[in-house]
């Protein structure tokens, strides 16, 4: 068991250690930015922006990946309780397909940033660095599992863009949302072959982009 406590302190303070840098520092707020839905042929990506009381700790806080859907939901409660300040935004699948993927996630990313009160002095951003950000930033690559506040904003957008997509599944039956979220899974693949497509699907994305240039050619009877 003591051993247990070691090996969970030192994993409270590794995923503190840039928040501590900066608040030793001088600095007053850390903002952590994260996303979930980037890879989906579905839905549209979600960014979240947290910032927490220095040292918070929360038990289980880790990268959303490795944490059970009952614990991610747990944590959401408690951060949106703990957190000073917390903000979630949606960009579209329109946008998406406007923007790119990338592009669309960066604006998100902006946009939670700025929904912020009190404002951020400093932006712990999940993998590469956002273009002309508002405030300060430090990019971490696999940042939701190197920094509590990245966790925390993973959490967020995990729990709701799951939650997004099980609400969407009613509104679009048969192709499986509620189960596999938008990924690209052997049944959403075989969904879209025997539906077609549906307002949700990312029109850029390979595999909707192929089916959709295939049954246009099948109308045409090309």
């Amino acid at each position: 068991m003591a051993r247990r406590r070691g090996t969970d302190e030192e994993r409270r303070e590794a995923l503190w250690a840039c928040e501590r840098a900066h608040y030793a520092g001088g600095g007053h707020a850390v903002a952590g930015v994260d996303e979930a839905g980037r890879g989906p042929l579905a839905g549209p990506v979600v960014v979240a922006a947290v910032i927490l009381p220095p040292d918070c700790w929360l038990e289980g806080l880790n990268d959303s990946k490795q944490v059970e859907p009952a614990v991610r939901e747990r944590l959401y409660a408690e951060i949106v309780t703990a957190a000073v300040a917390w903000s979630i935004r949606e960009i579209s699948v329109e946008q998406i397909d406007a923007l790119n993927i990338l592009r669309a996630t960066h604006l998100g990313m902006r946009q939670a940033l700025e929904a912020l009160s009190p404002a951020p002095d400093l932006a712990l951003i999940d993998g590469h660095p956002l273009p002309d950000p508002a405030v300060p930033q430090q990019h971490l690559i696999k940042g939701d599992a190197r920094s509590a506040s990245i966790a925390a904003a993973s959490i967020l957008a995990k729990v709701y863009r799951d939650r997004l997509m099980v609400a969407l599944d009613a509104a679009y039956p048969g192709y499986g949302f509620a189960r596999h979220k938008g990924y690209g899974t052997a049944e959403h693949l075989e969904a879209i072959r025997r539906l077609g497509i549906c307002p949700l699907h990312r029109r850029s994305f390979a595999p909707v982009r192929d089916h959709a240039q295939r049954r246009l050619s099948l109308d045409r009877g090309l």
